[in-house]
């Protein structure tokens, strides 16, 4: 079998680096004295460095290098990293990304301008702060002798057999220690045996460095500190090296530890340390896998859950004991595969959570108007595809945010609030479903205006009763728009119905709640997945459907004596509360005489309630969601269909659709008349 493209490897592992980056440089633009978020930014820069000169990415790691040694004085203190300096700097992360991608066509011209902007910032900097570097300087002599020489330092490299295998390369590590002074080499070849005895891909070789140079032992360590736990690393400063020299090499004390602790770190060290060619254990271990692979388990596990409920149905129409045992058995296990299988495909929110936080940093700055951007529920999980298809939509949502929602700093403080605005991105479990929602502390919708541009715009005829909810609406539709001014953000109406069409496919409902002057709020209600659903099999004349399980609340017998009362207006008293219901019978147009007792389906989609009346109710079912194809995008009453136990097929009903034509029977009859 042919592996991953290594070009391909480096990419996906630079995009975990990029975005580890991304997300130190915002949190140190919030935490500019934050040394642990200067390191792990640090760290992401070398490790694209040393991967993309391993890789044959020669540009990446040159411009990285560039970048890397302006960001290495603020990473000694010598310099504070202000907003200019992160700005300039996830600028100079789009520009790693933009070579990484295109390496060929993409122009060398930006990562020039950023860094010599950068270097300028950083130059400037050190000028206005001359105590910083004075107390840089200062805390130096202070260190201990072990981590700091005047002279220079004796290195010892001995890595493990299999480093090579992991791309690691021994020699890149060699020469960026010629970077910290001059070195002298020496490899020690005494491991390596004769040429027919030799395991190419076996590091046996070993080396000793001479470093001329006054720099910290720390400065040693970072070199290799993504590959520390599979070598032995000694460093020892050219005043100790002849005591070092005259003892065993087991009482090498490791850098930093102090001379009481020195056995048990030895002892700790020698613990963790993997033994040759063999990776040392961790928890939480991960696997790389491509998306396509998971596609295809789910749809061969969606094969299996048909082939599944026919076994079960010819097994319950039969007589034959062990048939049905057999059936039962494999049921159990295809419900458990099919839970594993959708469990391996849920992604935390927080994965998509992340990527807004750039947005949210460069609209704040690009519109001068400070926001704080606060995410909630980084730990719900939603299915990849439904992650990837909600993107988009909460693109637009936040910049609309605050664009329109959030007021400017000055028309806060005459308001009372803080000049900073507030968004807050959520995530959370409501029964079978995935709430996600935009929230902002600005000025609210204006429900008067929006009600105006949509009578101007002819959506709606002067003066028709509307809800506040069915005005708030109009926002989805396309080409609507309240912006007084088109600009780069808004203005042109081609955002808010891209969310709606796109939530719409996804088989998920947009509410809109908003307050004048305290702010509004946009509120997806999800499916956890597109591929398969618990759903309830009922029967309407002939034909068979599916109503998803999640938006059930109850189920009612609709008996004479209910009809009685009805006197045939279409609601249902359900405990004292007023529920409209829709006969599908006459709604999909089956003709010939109902069931004596018919049932009712109440179900439920946020706050509102509508009851679906039908002739049978034959069970509960693992429903496969098959896409229906364009020619039957005219009906609006399905979102999809799927494959029942004798081979027939079963289309899904839209409970959305079903209780917005619930809600108009609600509407078109006067309360206490129904009542």
């Amino acid at each position: 079998m042919i592996g991953l493209d290594p070009a391909e490897t480096f990419r996906q592992e630079a995009e975990e680096l990029l975005e580890k980056l991304e997300a130190a440089l915002l949190d140190l633009g919030q935490r500019p004295g934050d040394a642990d978020l200067v390191d792990e930014a640090f760290r992401a820069l070398h490790t694209i460095k040393g991967s993309g000169a391993m890789f044959g990415f020669d540009r990446v790691a040159s411009f990285t290098h560039d970048f890397e040694t302006a960001f290495d004085l603020i990473r000694k203190g010598q310099i504070a990293a202000g907003p200019e300096i992160v700005t300039l700097s996830l600028e100079a992360k789009d520009h790693i990304r933009e070579l990484i991608e295109d390496p060929i066509s993409t122009s060398a011209a930006p990562g020039q301008r950023i860094v010599a902007a950068l270097q300028a910032l950083l130059a400037e900097g050190r000028q206005g702060a001359p105590a910083a570097s004075q107390a840089c300087a200062a805390s130096e002599p202070s260190m201990p002798a072990a981590a700091s020489a005047a002279s220079g330092w004796r290195i010892g490299l001995v890595f493990a057999l299999h480093v090579l295998r992991n791309g690691t390369n021994p020699l890149a590590l060699v020469d960026d220690l010629r970077e910290l002074g001059p070195c002298l080499v020496t490899a020690d070849t005494d491991a390596v045996p004769a040429l027919a005895g030799l395991a190419p891909l076996d590091c046996l070789m070993s080396w000793n460095v001479t470093l001329e140079s006054s720099c910290p032992a720390s400065a040693i360590e970072d070199v290799f500190m993504f590959v520390r736990d599979e070598m032995e690393l000694t460093i020892t400063p050219f005043s100790d090296a002849a005591l070092i020299n005259a003892a065993a090499p087991a009482e090498s004390a490791a850098i930093n530890a102090p001379e009481t602790d020195q056995a048990a770190a030895a002892e700790r060290e020698s613990e963790e340390k993997p033994e040759p060619g063999r990776r040392m254990e961790g928890k939480g271990q991960t696997i790389r896998v491509q998306a396509e692979r998971l596609d295809e388990l789910m749809d061969r596990v969606g094969e299996l859950v048909i082939a599944q409920a026919r076994l079960s149905q010819l097994a319950t129409a039969g007589s034959d004991l062990a048939i049905k045992d057999i059936a039962e058995e494999v049921e159990r296990l295809a419900s458990g595969l099919r839970d594993s299988t959708m469990g391996v495909r849920m992604v935390p929110m927080g994965s998509l959570f992340g990527r807004f936080r750039r947005l949210v940093h460069d609209l704040s700055r690009d519109l001068g108007k400070p926001v704080e951007f606060v995410t909630v529920g980084e730990d719900t999980e939603l299915d990849k595809t439904m992650i990837e298809r909600l993107a988009d939509p909460l693109v637009h949502l936040i910049r609309n945010a605050i664009d329109h929602g959030i007021e400017a700093a000055d028309k806060r403080a005459l308001t009372g609030k803080p000049a900073t605005g507030r968004i807050e991105l959520s995530a959370r479990y409501v029964g079978a479903q995935v709430v996600v929602a935009v929230q902002d502390d600005g000025a609210g919708l204006d429900t008067a205006r929006i009600r105006a541009k949509a009578e101007e715009s002819g959506l709606v005829a002067p003066g028709a009763q509307l809800s506040e909810q069915e005005i708030h609406q109009f926002l989805f539709h396309a080409g609507f728009s309240t912006a007084k001014t088109v600009s780069a953000l808004s203005g042109r109406g081609v955002g808010m119905d891209v969310v709606k069409r796109t939530i719409d496919a996804m088989r998920g409902t947009i509410d809109v709640a908003t307050a004048a002057g305290r702010g509004s709020s946009m509120t997806l209600r999800l499916p956890l997945t597109l591929a398969i659903i618990e759903g309830l099999l009922v029967r309407v004349g002939e034909s068979r459907y599916i109503i998803p399980l999640s938006a059930i609340e109850e189920c009612i017998e609709l008996t004479p004596a209910i009809e009685a009362r009805a006197k045939g207006r279409n609601f249902l008293d359900v405990r004292g509360d007023l529920v409209p219901f829709v006969r599908l019978r006459q709604h999909f147009g089956v003709s010939g005489e109902g069931e004596p007792f018919q049932k009712i389906i109440i179900v439920t989609l946020g706050e509102t309630r509508i009851g679906l009346v039908v002739d049978q109710i034959i069970g509960s079912h693992q429903t496969v969601i098959k896409t229906l194809t364009k020619l039957h995008s005219d009906a609006v009453m399905f979102s999809g269909a799927t494959i029942i136990g004798d081979g027939s097929v079963a289309l899904i009903l839209d409970v959305a659709q079903l209780l917005a034509i619930g809600q108009g029977h609600r509407d078109s009859e006067p309360t206490a008349e129904a009542a």
